[in-house]
């Protein structure tokens, strides 16, 4: 006997072999007709699954309204996709197709090279594949049976793939339709109809996983939705994100650059996109300043074994940079993290209770080794700094310390136009063992962290269990833009890793005169400079707020013999400390309004006679426009007040 518990604690009970599309089938016809998927004791499977014939499961059906509905969709139609191909196109080896962020990709080697112009017949032949419906079946097969299938077929990158990546696997799972097999863990839809919509979006080159030394494949990328109106919505945010692209505005607008010679994932930051990050520094050290930090400074490289203590090396082997040999065995690395480094200022002298909370801060340099196909602009490199900060505490002060860094983070966010987001507490798996320390403490732990979640009425707070870092719990700020794209941006987390006598031992005198363990807090509100700034340039579209703005006003002559008065302006607001700049050319003044206005400067003091007679200037808004004609000093004091203020503004 099967006994089937539901999502709202109901249980059903069946005698004869059960699949989760007879569960729904059991609860109504209607609620069949809507599952494509279930899951089973947590787990991701098809609707056609059988459950086991005895004991008891939990079990939740996925309709198009659950979360994880679109993903199940978009793995479908890679499948489709990769059908199409094939069908069209001779000798084509299969890679893999799984699901990313905004739709899926497929990785082919074939001797065709695909272009754009292939989109439309490949679009073609997966709208007949639709109409066909052909459904999903699963097969299991042994390891061996399945060498066997895929070498018969010639797909030998899948081949490669069971022997190396999969050998240790006594059975695995393909997914027919139709004509079409491969090798696949599923879930899909149950038949091609359930793809509404969908668009091929680019190709790409690729490598086989990943790396540059195997064969060079062919990335097919796509999308799908269940409706063609979500389509339409999703194509209109994507024309608005390539707009929006922070890789084409930084070039644009000169803010920085990456550059071959130096190295591919390390930014060289040119002057104006330089003053958009002393800015951000500026006004991330004065909160820092306000909240009790201590700023230090400490090396980008240190000796392998400092690495090896904190479990960073070799735990991140592959994505650090290798070890330089100084002297014979004396092996330093580029630091891939700041924490050790923290942790040895911190184990400098001994430590009193009364010294604690400890708030460490540094703007610090960090490497790591991203592989190549994964950089992108400033959102994927290899070189960047970290906004760090690292908190030695006592364990009674865990919760109010990490109330005041979700607060901080708050007040970083809001105060940069990020006004939606929700917070992502990640706990441990009580199963796994993969998580050091004592289980009551992190039971303490996360305990006081929904605690302070609570009291502060965090949005969206949602717990993942089995995602904390090894090390501790942690909350995760997943913030929309606005063009409502989510970025995973600030953290903090809990350490009880470092600290402990396998790593660090670091310890305190307590008010009972006894040694005692503290407990570390990492804490990051962008996370690193480049990433929130490459998300920051999309965000605004470019077009900074004055505050933030590289250049901040310009000065127009609407002759050039008014150029006197215009440089005795110019040289008034930069006394004032603004970034200012005049433009005295014999353009004429509609084209150099226009360039400003491409070069998104928030503010034009416009000079012409009437300017130069009242000694006034005529004020141009980069949004609202001409806002007509004012003495110099309200203009100033107009915009010391939007900065002080740090007003948003867009059109």
């Amino acid at each position: 006997m099967l006994k089937v518990i539901l999502p709202d604690g109901n249980a059903l009970e069946f005698s004869t072999p059960t699949r989760a599309m007879d569960v729904a089938m059991k609860i109504g016809a209607g609620l069949a007709k809507a599952t494509l998927a279930a899951k089973v004791n947590g787990q991701l499977v098809g609707a056609d699954t059988l459950l086991p014939e005895n004991g008891e499961v939990s079990l939740e059906l996925i309709t198009k309204k659950s979360p994880e509905a679109l993903g199940i969709l978009r793995h479908s139609t890679a499948h489709l996709m990769a059908r199409a191909v094939m069908r069209l196109f001779p000798n084509v080896q299969l890679a893999f197709g799984p699901t990313v962020d905004h739709g899926f990709y497929y990785d082919f080697a074939m001797e065709h090279k695909l272009s754009e112009s292939d989109f439309p017949k490949i679009e073609a032949e997966m709208v007949k594949l639709i109409q066909e419906g052909d459904a999903f079946e699963r097969i299991e097969k042994t390891h061996d049976e399945a060498i066997q299938i895929l070498s018969d077929m010639g797909q030998t990158l899948k081949v490669d793939h069971l022997q190396e990546g999969l050998r240790e696997e006594g059975s695995v799972s393909f997914y027919r339709q139709g004509e079409f097999l491969d090798l696949c863990r599923g879930p899909h839809v149950p038949n091609a109809k359930w793809i509404g919509a969908f668009k091929l979006m680019s190709v790409a080159g690729a490598y086989w996983k990943g790396d540059a030394n195997n064969q060079q494949l062919q990335r097919l990328y796509g999308t799908a939705f269940f409706d063609k109106k979500e389509l339409a919505e999703h194509l209109t945010l994507m024309e608005e994100a390539k707009k929006r692209d922070h890789r084409v505005l930084g070039k644009q607008l000169e803010l920085f650059s990456i550059d071959q010679a130096v190295g591919p994932g390390l930014v060289l930051w040119l002057p104006k996109g330089a003053m958009v990050r002393r800015q951000l520094e500026n006004f991330l050290y004065d909160e820092l300043m306000k909240r009790g930090y201590q700023v230090v400074y400490t090396p980008v490289v240190g000796r392998v074994g400092l690495y090896q203590t904190s479990g960073h090396y070799p735990y991140y082997a592959d994505s650090q940079f290798p070890p330089m040999e100084v002297d014979k065995d004396d092996l330093y690395l580029l630091r891939p993290m700041n924490c050790p480094h923290h942790v040895t200022i911190y184990q400098t002298r001994p430590r009193s209770y009364r010294e604690l909370p400890l708030r460490l801060a540094e703007f610090g340099n960090v490497y790591r080794y991203e592989q190549s196909g994964e950089l992108s602009g400033l959102t994927r490199v290899r070189g960047f700094t970290q906004d760090d900060a690292h908190i030695f505490c006592t364990e009674d002060q865990v919760a109010d310390e990490f109330r005041k860094c979700i607060e901080m983070t708050q007040y970083v966010l809001n105060m940069l136009g990020f006004e939606k987001y929700r917070v992502r507490l990640s706990f441990r798996d009580p199963a796994s063992d993969k998580y050091v320390g004592d289980p009551a403490t992190w039971d303490k732990a996360e305990a006081a962290l929904e605690q302070v979640c609570a009291e502060l009425n965090l949005p969206g707070v949602t717990v993942a269990k089995g995602e904390a870092a090894f090390y501790g719990p942690k909350a995760d700020f997943v913030v929309a833009d606005c063009i409502g794209r989510d970025w995973q941006l600030g953290t903090v987390q809990l350490d009880y890793n470092l600290p402990s006598e396998k790593r660090f031992n670091l310890s305190y005198i307590g008010a009972d005169n006894q040694p005692h363990r503290p407990v570390m807090i990492h804490r990051a509100p962008f996370g690193s400079f480049e990433r929130f700034i490459g998300i920051l340039i999309e965000h605004f579209a470019g077009a900074f707020p004055l505050w933030l703005a590289p250049e901040q006003v310009r000065v127009l002559v609407v002759s050039q013999k008014f150029e006197e008065y215009g440089r005795q302006v110019e040289a008034q607001l930069s006394n004032a400390g603004f970034r200012v700049s005049g433009d005295y050319r014999s353009e004429k003044i509609g084209a150099k309004i226009r360039e400003a206005q491409l070069q998104l400067i928030p503010y034009m003091l416009i000079i012409g006679q009437r300017e130069v007679d009242e000694q006034s200037v005529s004020v141009r808004d980069r949004v609202e426009g001409d806002l007509g004609s004012m003495k110099l000093d309200a203009a100033i004091a107009k915009f010391r007040q939007e900065v002080a203020d740090k007003v948003m503004k867009r059109k």
